[in-house]
């Protein structure tokens, strides 16, 4: 016996990639996305916040641009009761021959109506833009513990 040789078989090694862990974990990733996608939205409320800060005082009284929900804009004069009422081409040359005789001392506060969208604002912002006019601030109601 002192001669017999032992022989292993020797297995071949596999060179496949074991893909049952990867699968499991991606059946987790599924559950876990099923569960939550229903649990997101995709709209924010947006409530804008209203200010408490005191009145700026000025010298004179500022031009006032109101933009109206249905696209429409009023130019308030200083020495005027009610608003004028113009569209954007209107507007845009009426203050561009004020801000021609006032030169760079006009200040314009743009207003809105309540259920006006904000995108009307803009566009009374960009058409005083076009107008040249630099001193631009919106106008809020006071709201808070103003004085």
């Amino acid at each position: 016996m002192a001669g017999s040789i032992f022989h292993r078989k020797r297995r071949k090694l596999k060179s496949e990639i074991n893909v049952v862990p990867y699968i499991d974990v991606m059946l987790v990733l599924l559950i876990i996305f099923m569960v939550t996608a229903p649990l997101l939205t995709l709209s924010v409320d947006v409530k804008l916040p209203s200010s408490s800060a005191k009145a700026v005082e000025t010298r004179n009284e500022p031009i006032i641009v109101i933009a109206y929900p249905d696209g429409r804009f009023g130019l308030k004069l200083p020495e005027a009761k009610q608003p004028e009422v113009l569209d954007a081409a209107g507007l845009e040359a009426k203050v561009a021959a004020i801000r021609g005789e006032q030169g760079n001392e006009l200040r314009i506060m743009v207003a809105a109506e309540g259920s006006a969208p904000y995108q009307k604002v803009l566009d009374a912002m960009d058409v005083l833009r076009r107008a040249k006019v630099s001193n631009v601030s919106l106008m809020t109601n006071a709201g808070g513990n103003a004085r």
